[in-house]
């Protein structure tokens, strides 16, 4: 085993307790969690390293980085998740690998991943992004729609052909009323998505959660948590 395998099988490891710690402790089965290893700014070769481990959900946010490490892993059997803010012009491209994108927060976007999908004869997951610190009729500082923009988007996604609505993603904010309350946040987003399911019962996929917080994520009943530093380390800068 490689020095970078050990490392990257130890940090699954302790990763992989703390799921399952939080799982117990809010009396849920383990497999209710999934995990999303966020590999963005990391090498393709870490990539099959953790499908060796054992993981099959990846994530990044840049398309810059994405793409190439997309193709260099085409071969491996990866669900690929983009959780970044997704500029129109950047949709082709994400489209043509990613599996789920989690971060859409603007019918503009539902229109153009709409269209790149058909083009592609694919079939799009897409959660709506919930930023719990925008006001009504705002996008968030780290993108998302404001609460009461929901359902608009969710209506958008449902009607639009190659596009699957498949719930919600938050990321916990750093201002407002929720800023430094986890917990808080995450409950309102199961608040949020248990109203979406009324009218979209498949839309039942939660997304929140991260290295420093993913306890609070499960305790509150995400059903997929994106880590990256507690698995991958401390990432290096960007040049």
């Amino acid at each position: 085993m490689t020095d970078r395998k050990a490392e990257l099988a130890a940090n699954l490891a302790q990763v992989e307790e703390r799921v399952a710690s939080s799982c117990a402790a809010a009396g849920r089965k383990r497999e209710e969690v999934t995990l999303i290893v966020v590999t963005k700014t990391y090498p393709a070769s870490d990539v099959r390293i953790l499908h060796e481990l054992g993981v099959r959900h990846v994530a990044e946010n840049r398309d810059q980085d994405a793409a190439p490490k997309a193709t260099a892993c085409a071969d491996l059997s990866l669900t690929w998740h983009f959780v970044g803010q997704l500029q129109t012009n950047k949709v082709r491209s994400v489209t043509s690998y990613a599996d789920i994108v989690q971060s859409v927060d603007r019918t503009k976007l539902v229109t153009a991943l709409s269209a790149s999908a058909v083009r592609g004869e694919r079939e799009l997951g897409c959660l709506i992004q919930v930023a719990l610190d925008a006001e009504s009729g705002e996008r968030g500082e780290r993108g998302g729609v404001a609460p009461d923009g929901v359902e608009e988007l969710a209506a958008a996604i449902g009607a639009a052909p190659g596009l699957r609505l498949d719930g919600l993603m938050t990321v916990a904010p750093l201002a407002g009323e929720y800023a430094g309350r986890q917990r808080a946040a995450f409950d309102r987003l199961m608040e949020i998505s248990s109203r979406l399911r009324a009218g979209h019962p498949a839309a039942n996929m939660v997304s929140a959660g991260m290295s420093g917080d993913l306890e609070d994520a499960v305790a509150a009943g995400a059903t997929h948590v994106r880590v990256g530093t507690a698995v991958l380390g401390v990432r290096p800068r960007l040049g």
